[in-house]
Parts: C-alpha cells; structure tokens; sequence
C-alpha cells in the first residue's frame, strides 16, 4: 500500500481496488471494466467528501505529506535552462536551499528555494529543508545577483524552519534570516513567493519578503509548529490537532489575514496525487503574477511591497472586564 495519511485511508483502498479491476480488464475480464468504472465514481464522490471538509490540522498533515512535490520537482516541470549554484561564499553550500539561473517563459530569472529529502540520505544532507546560516545567505547571494541584472526572483517555501541545533545559532542564525528581511524589501527587481508545503517561522520568512505572495490550497504558514505550539501553552504536545485550529495557519486564514496575495488550487487529493498537474497550476499563477508586477514601474513597486508588509495583519483587542463609573 502507498504511503498515505489516516483520514486517507478510505479511498486509497478503493483506489488499490481499480487498480487491481484494471488490471483484470486488461486481462480479459469482461465484468472488470464496469466494476472499474463504478469504483471510480465512488472514488470520485469519495475524494470530493473528503478534501472539502479538511480540518487545520488535517492539513497539517497534507503540507508534510512525504509525497509532496519539492522545489526541485517544480523547477523540472516549470522552468527551462536550469543552471543550479552552490555556496554563499562566505562558509558552505548548504544542501537545504537550492537555486540558480532559469528561464519562464523565456524570460531570465533567479529561482530559489527550500529543498526536502525523498530518501534517508538525502533527508540527513538537506535536513527535511531546514537551513543554516549559508543556506539563507546563498540565497540572498543569488538574489542580489538578480537585482545586479535585473532578473525577476521566484522563490519556493517549503520548510518546517530554520534549523534550530547550536552549530546554526553559532554562525548567525538570526542575523542571516534578519539580513535577508532588510535586503528583500528593498531589492530593484519583481519578486514572487509561492508556499509549497510547509511555511514554518523565520526560515519560511526569509524567502517571503514578497511583492505577491501565493500559497498552495494545503499549504500551511505558521509562526511555529502547532506540536511546538501545544507544548509552549499547554505543556501537552498531544494538544496539536487543537493548535493548529487556533493558530490560522491554513491558506485560506491567511488571505484572510492579509498575509498572502493568492491561493493555487492543487490536483483533486493534494498535490502529491499529480505532480504535473500541480506544476501546471502554479506555472499559470506565476504567469499571472509575475506580468502584473513586472508592469509596475520600479520606485511604485518598492513602495506598494512597504506598505504591503506595514499593513499587513489583524488585531483584536481585549478591553478587559468593564468598570463603574467612578471606581
């Protein structure tokens, strides 16, 4: 059985059970081909039921989801002439953040991005896209280079965060992410930010100081993990699944909030169930947002992405109990 989530199951099993109709058919089975095709419909109804009533923490779990298209699978499907560069020239090449000269369209661009792991080793090298220091600041080192060229910058967020152990924080850490805040805001070129997966904290951040921002329909953004979440408020991480409902971290909260320009649609059950057709949705979304803000002249760009990033959020504020007058 391929891998699959809890609330998944259903329909993986009558998927497994068309695959196996088919494949009667294909033999010979003169039933099998209208048992396929009423499987299929259920399978259909089925899906529908399911992905249109996900809760927060449910898609949670589709944002991790081990099948899920990474940055390099997008840039294979959407981009040509891809020329990947290492290193910040500064420490390392940190294997957490991919990126390098492309086209769109036929148009140059610089395309970066967190990159996760398919197999054990890989994950141990790239560490799930958690990056150093030198991951955010060979990404930087590439955007600059778009701004000195005037390349567009197309950016994939796909991380739990930065990552968090002693050698990270012992090469700057923080002042990394807060280098690539202050230089993103005020880079002379287009720049688009699309929400893979995962959009965990600082290390989502430093690729999001955006002129649009775009987040897949099951993608998540979030200050912290709600496993980290539950754990700060409640000493509980068992409470996840309750603060991920709190937190707002799913596409459609945070336009909501403002936070994000856009949502992509991904293929019926999630992005990992069609890579090709999830590629097409976010190439179109691309298109669309990139023509736009390359229209807008250079200092009224800079200025809309100030005021984007001033204005951004809600705030609700408690007044506390009310008082007598006079007391």
């Amino acid at each position: 059985m391929k891998p699959h989530l809890d609330f998944e199951a259903p329909l993986v099993e009558i998927e497994e059970r068309i695959e196996d109709r088919r494949a009667a058919a294909v033999g010979g089975d003169p039933r099998a081909k209208d048992e396929m095709r009423r499987l299929e419909a259920k399978a259909e109804k089925l899906r529908a039921k399911i992905y249109s009533g996900l809760t927060s923490w449910q898609k949670t779990q589709l944002a991790r989801h081990p099948g899920r298209p990474y940055t390099l699978d997008y840039i294979e499907r959407v981009f040509t002439d891809f020329e990947e560069m290492h290193g910040d020239r500064l420490y390392g090449d940190d294997l957490a953040i991919v990126g390098g000269l492309a086209r769109f369209h036929g148009t140059p661009v610089i395309v970066v991005g967190h990159q996760k792991g398919r197999t054990d080793r890989e994950r141990a090298l790239r560490r799930q896209g958690m990056p150093f220091p030198e991951g955010f600041r060979k990404a930087l080192r590439l955007m600059r280079l778009g701004e000195r060229f005037g390349k567009p910058i197309i950016a994939f967020v796909d991380t739990t965060g930065a990552f968090p152990g002693p050698e990270a924080e012992g090469r700057g850490q923080a002042e990394a992410i807060a280098r690539n805040l202050r230089e993103m805001s005020a880079l002379r070129v287009p720049i688009l930010s699309v929400l893979l997966g995962e959009g965990g904290s600082g290390g989502a951040l430093a690729l999001c100081v955006a002129d649009r921002i775009l987040m897949l329909a099951h993608a998540i953004f979030t200050v912290i993990s709600p496993e980290g979440c539950a754990a700060i408020l409640w000493r509980e991480g068992e409470r996840a699944e309750e603060a991920a409902e709190a937190l707002k971290l799913t596409a459609q909260d945070i336009l909501d909030l403002g936070v994000i320009d856009g949502i992509v649609p991904e293929p019926p059950g999630g992005a990992h169930r069609d890579f090709d057709l999830a590629a097409r949705e976010v190439e179109g979304a691309i298109a669309q947002h990139l023509e736009e803000i390359r229209a807008i002249p250079m200092e009224e760009l800079l200025r809309l992405r100030y005021e984007k990033f001033r204005r951004m959020g809600r705030f609700i504020e408690n007044p506390g109990p009310a008082r007598e007058p006079g007391t």
